[in-house]
């Protein structure tokens, strides 16, 4: 769709946007929110006509891309049929959207307990594993993030936590492997996965293991950095929950419904299945708010005859689920997992790494399927970030330099920190991923000024 420019309605969002709506993460005066006139496929516009490539996929949640046909279509009959019910009872959209995502998480993952988005999903699965072992503290990573709401925010391993981290929500935290920023001195991936787990087995003989209820991970860390975890982490991870009697979480609200290439991240790890499993965001291309928490047989069976204490009233909201039952059959008959898979592997992977042979700034290029992040430095030698860490304002200017060169492009780009990601909806064509890339080649020049 080519957009008409219509200025003036722009200006009217805008005012009311200013006047009235509070946005997240922001100081409000300091901000200046574009206002958009609409999207579909790869890209959306503004109201003066210009169109972006959004390599941002919404909030890295419009796996299938914008307005598909089928989806739209869709929601609008289940609309017209029933638009809303209460959770308590079986719904045809409810039982058939947690048929198709059980059939398709991995082991005995079998039911599913639907929530509004992925926070409440982390919410909910630490209350069931604490309430499955009767402990309290629960083992988070630094260099993650799980969710906005107290005790996700809470569980999260980056500087959105700093507000609101009260010390008293009973979470400690570890280091997960990352050998580019290695925090165990490694020098390649087999001595990062050794360390990194010792130094996880070190911290819970130290706290007791007999008081951790969960370990909960990221399957590949999302907004921290796309650091897909060495050979044998997981399996390791799951082996130590096993042996101390702690549940398993793994977090897929960002990797899962296809982002990777497969269904679920940890479908890339052969033989590891977690005890609890939190989706959201690509479930139904985030069309209509849902997430979930999918649950193994031995925590469902803790609450088999004892109620489990918590639920939402939009609990497996009718729309919601229409949306993810017509956005799981696109995938599977659109082939859009193999899309992600094929393009990742045979274009952006070797397409982001020829940036980075020629662009100084980049030191580290990493990812699988349509998630992949860029690392930016000052210096490949001694691997100096390009701005400090949790850079705001003059100190920020680099990466903020970088973004607005990648918007002049054309291209919408997902920036946290010092990175870039690479997330465009799994959809992406090969024309319009070579558009990306083109416009990223050009967009770095600007990052390579500050490299020392």
């Amino acid at each position: 769709m080519t957009p008409q420019p219509n200025p003036q309605a722009g200006a009217a969002v805008k005012a009311a946007d200013r006047a009235h709506v509070f946005h997240s993460w922001s100081a409000q005066e300091l901000i200046d929110p574009p206002a958009i006139a609409g999207a579909e496929g790869s890209y959306f516009w503004d109201y003066d006509g210009n169109r972006y490539l959004d390599f941002t996929s919404g909030l890295v949640y419009t796996n299938i891309g914008y307005q598909h046909p089928k989806v739209v279509a869709a929601i609008q009959e289940q609309a017209a049929t029933m638009t809303t019910f209460a959770p308590a009872y079986a719904v045809e959209a409810r039982s058939e959207a947690a048929r198709l995502i059980a059939e398709r998480t991995p082991g005995d993952l079998d039911k599913i307990f639907f929530t509004n988005g992925g926070a409440d999903a982390v919410e909910h699965a630490v209350r069931m594993a604490r309430l499955h072992t009767g402990r309290a503290k629960v083992l988070s990573a630094y260099r993650s993030y799980h969710g906005g709401t107290q005790q996700a925010i809470n569980i999260t391993g980056d500087p959105r936590r700093w507000a609101s981290d009260t010390g008293s929500a009973g979470v400690v935290r570890f280091w997960a492997p990352f050998l580019y920023r290695s925090r165990f001195y490694a020098e390649n991936e087999r001595q990062e996965c050794e360390r990194a787990l010792q130094h996880l087995e070190d911290t819970i003989a130290f706290e007791g293991p007999q008081t951790v209820a969960a370990i909960i991970l990221e399957t590949i860390p999302g907004t921290a950095g796309i650091m897909t975890p060495p050979p044998g982490y997981l399996a390791g991870v799951r082996e130590i929950c096993d042996r101390y009697g702690i549940v398993f979480i793994l977090d897929e609200v960002m990797a899962g419904f296809g982002r990777t290439g497969k269904w679920f991240a940890v479908d890339h790890f052969e033989g590891v299945v977690p005890d609890l499993m939190t989706f959201a965001k690509g479930v139904n291309s985030g069309y209509v708010p849902l997430g979930g928490v999918a649950i193994s047989g031995a925590v469902a069976e803790t609450f088999a005859r004892r109620p489990y204490p918590g639920g939402l009233t939009y609990s497996g909201h009718p729309l919601a689920c229409a949306a993810a039952v017509a956005t799981i059959h696109v995938m599977e008959d659109e082939g859009v997992l193999d899309n992600a898979a094929r393009l990742g592997a045979e274009l952006i992977g070797p397409g982001l790494a020829g940036l980075a042979e020629r662009h100084p700034s980049v030191g580290e290029v990493r990812g699988v399927g349509m998630f992949w992040a860029l690392e930016l430095v000052r210096n490949r030698e001694t691997r100096e970030p390009l701005v400090p860490y949790n850079a705001t304002g003059e100190a920020n200017a680099p990466m903020a330099a970088f973004g607005a060169a990648a918007k002049k492009n054309g291209l919408w780009p997902f920036i946290n920190m010092n990175r870039t990601h690479v997330v465009p909806p799994c959809t992406i064509t090969e024309s319009e991923a070579k558009e990306g890339l083109a416009a990223l080649d050009e967009a770095l020049t600007a990052a390579d000024e500050h490299v020392a």
